[in-house]
């Protein structure tokens, strides 16, 4: 999967948009045309038919209008890129965090994330590293924040917290995302393909030389009916995570 970079526009017109700070009126009578008629759409286009189908001519098709209009409101798509990603942000919800225990704070913002991915499977081939600078993005990132203030941490602490939670729904949203295409894309369902291939990976267990693996991998795919249950990792994982937090936060107010 190829991976995305935010800021390929032109910095100063991607920050008007984001920001709304320089939006143009529609010419030609095009009254229901907007920055967020056409974020809106592009979105459609990337939810429905990936990143690699995502063009301004593309958008434009998708509207029932000339691709040259989409420019009267958005540069390039580079900046529609950018506007997209900052768009779906805020979409997460965000009640009140009250007097919840942190674990629970952190848990809501992490199950949060999980199914934004899953809402928008494109967000997962955009680099992490090049944010972009929206006012939804920064307010998720505030919010999130927020659920670890005040705990004893340090400000880098919490952020490399935030950073640890959000990787790790990274990498399992991406396992659930593989194993919903392997079976859209082949027909076959992970137990029907285990169920398959049993009688032959049993065979190629060498519980002499593999004594370890053969007991573990046999164990755990007869658990999971498949070589690995996405949500049962989302689950151990994330209670494993904040296992380590935990120990962190003891540490720092014991």
């Amino acid at each position: 999967m190829r991976t995305e970079y935010s800021g390929t526009g032109d910095p100063a017109r991607s920050l008007a948009l984001l920001w709304r700070t320089a939006e143009r009126s529609a010419r030609k009578g095009k009254t229901d045309l907007s920055v967020d008629s056409i974020v809106r759409a592009a979105i459609e286009v990337a939810d429905r038919d990936g990143l690699g189908a995502l063009s301004m001519r593309r958008v434009a098709e998708e509207l029932g209008v000339g691709t040259m209009s989409l420019y009267t409101h958005v540069p390039g798509k580079g900046e529609l890129f950018d506007v997209m990603q900052d768009t779906v942000n805020a979409e997460t919800a965000r009640p009140d965090l009250g007097d919840q225990p942190w674990r629970a704070r952190l848990d809501q913002v992490a199950r949060e994330n999980h199914k934004l991915y899953l809402r928008h499977p494109w967000l997962l081939q955009v680099a992490a590293n090049r944010p972009v600078l929206g006012p939804n993005l920064i307010a998720k990132y505030d919010y999130e924040l927020r659920a670890v203030d005040g705990i004893g941490l340090s400000a880098v602490e919490m952020d490399s917290v935030i950073t640890l939670v959000n990787g790790f729904v990274h990498g399992a949203a991406r396992t659930s995302l593989d194993a919903a295409q392997a079976e859209q894309r082949t027909g076959m369902t992970d137990e029907k393909w285990w169920q398959a291939h049993q009688p032959f990976l049993a065979r190629m267990s060498d519980a002499e030389n593999y004594p370890v693996a053969a007991a573990v991998g046999t164990a755990a795919g007869e658990a999971h009916n498949a070589a690995v249950n996405p949500d049962h990792a989302f689950e151990f994982g994330l209670e494993r995570i904040l296992d380590g937090i935990e120990a962190l936060v003891t540490r720092r107010t014991g």
